[in-house]
């Protein structure tokens, strides 16, 4: 099955970052909070002309957007999402199956010339791109079936976010004007996600390559041109060939915790001196290589040190659970074994409601952790580790029953 994360996560993340549209006319600044899609054919009938204007040809507009209607299903389904709060176990554990470990490896080994001439241009290892090819579509086998254009106009018509499905549907539209998909061949999931590794139609346009050589981008269709691109748009996010990305270390029980910390990057010699050591017992190398500890389940859980390139995993999608688990599925595809899960199923894991509990604590405590949702994303870690420090509890930002009696207790 494709990543929970493909229309919940990367959709949502990327809302704030695309570029709205300047829609002049009155018809065209009307936004719609309701479901019966009144108004929506006027609106289409200007967002045609902008399309025009943006030097899409007249005939690909009539024939992508003739006919098509408003889609309350879509809408509904967008309004009523819910992100998913699993723990790094939890979604681990299901997403980076031995399936999808082995397939990854046979993918890579059964095209060999592919996967060199792609790191030869891009920098990126095949790997890592298999990693995201099997958690986004599972190598190409589910990557949905909904008619794009139709989808988009009706959420480029919503006002939830109609500015960012505006920039998605104009994308689509010279996506089809290009010559790369036709309005048939142009289907996904709800939320207007394309190909084999679920591109946005705006990075679909900007990133995507022809690297088949037949004179399209078919993201969908052709595994060479989905691969190169999806290397593409990583070294874009600033992949730097040749790096590590995360690998499994043991730390010491007497480590100064608050520094199990994203925004900390230090040499790799420094946390040598700490008493950082490689998974299987060796020295680190003691280089000016800055790293980051990261422990996903908190100090009785799995530690990793995650390298400048794994920021390009948080990039691609800033949930540090979906992240932490594709760096770790590459990093199983290249040859690494299964981590340690460390206390394993004695870690406390919050449920929803206690998270939720525990970030309106935290807001009360004057901190600003977003939105009271129950994901503990960066915000509410960062948060985390500060009340820890103050209670004099180990400061791993990892989020316990006993953080949050505390808080509750108005300790």
């Amino acid at each position: 099955m494709p990543s929970l994360t493909t229309s919940l996560g990367r959709i949502a993340i990327l809302a704030a970052l695309a570029a709205p549209f300047a829609f002049a006319t009155g018809a065209m600044a009307q936004q719609n909070c309701g479901t019966s899609g009144a108004g929506f054919d006027a609106w289409l009938a200007g967002f045609k002309q902008q399309a025009v204007a943006q030097g899409v040809s007249p005939r690909t507009v009539a024939a992508a957007l003739n006919g098509v209607t408003y889609a309350p299903d879509i809408v509904g389904t967008d309004r009523g999402q819910k992100v998913f709060g699993q723990s790094f176990f939890q979604f681990s554990d299901r997403m980076v199956a031995n399936y999808r470990i082995q397939q990854g490896r046979q993918k890579i080994q059964g095209n060999p010339d592919l996967f060199s001439r792609i790191e030869q241009r891009f920098g990126v290892p095949g790997a890592v791109l298999v990693a995201f090819w099997g958690l986004e579509t599972d190598f190409g086998a589910f990557m949905g079936d909904k008619q794009t254009i139709r989808s988009v106009a009706s959420l480029a018509w919503d006002c939830r976010r109609s500015d960012m499905f505006r920039t998605q549907l104009m994308a689509a539209l010279k996506i089809i004007d290009r010559g790369d998909l036709t309005t048939q061949t142009m289907r996904g999931p709800w939320a207007g996600e394309l190909g084999q590794f679920q591109f946005l139609p705006d990075h679909y346009l900007n990133y995507g390559v022809d690297f088949d050589g037949d004179g399209r981008v078919d993201l969908i269709r052709s595994a060479p041109d989905a691969l190169a691109s999806a290397a593409n748009y990583i070294q874009a996010l600033g992949w730097k060939a040749g790096q590590p990305w995360l690998e499994e270390v043991r730390v010491p029980a007497n480590l100064p915790w608050d520094q199990a910390d994203l925004s900390i990057k230090i040499p790799r010699s420094q946390w040598a001196r700490m008493g950082v050591v490689r998974a299987g017992g060796g020295q680190l190398p003691a280089d000016q290589l800055p790293a980051s500890l990261l422990l996903p389940m908190g100090r009785f859980g799995p530690a990793f040190l995650v390298y400048p390139n794994f920021d390009v995993f948080t990039e691609w999608n800033n949930s540090l659970t979906y992240a932490t688990s594709a760096a770790y599925l590459a990093s199983r595809v290249a040859g690494a074994g299964p981590f340690n899960r460390g206390q394993g199923d004695k870690i406390p894991v919050l449920s929803m409601a206690q998270a939720k509990d525990l970030q309106t604590l935290l807001n009360a405590r004057g901190h600003h952790v977003g939105r009271v949702d129950g994901i503990i994303g960066a915000a509410t870690r960062q948060a985390i580790k500060v009340e820890q420090m103050r209670l004099g509890m180990p400061a791993d930002s990892y989020p316990t029953p006993e953080l949050v009696a505390a808080l509750r207790a108005g300790k």
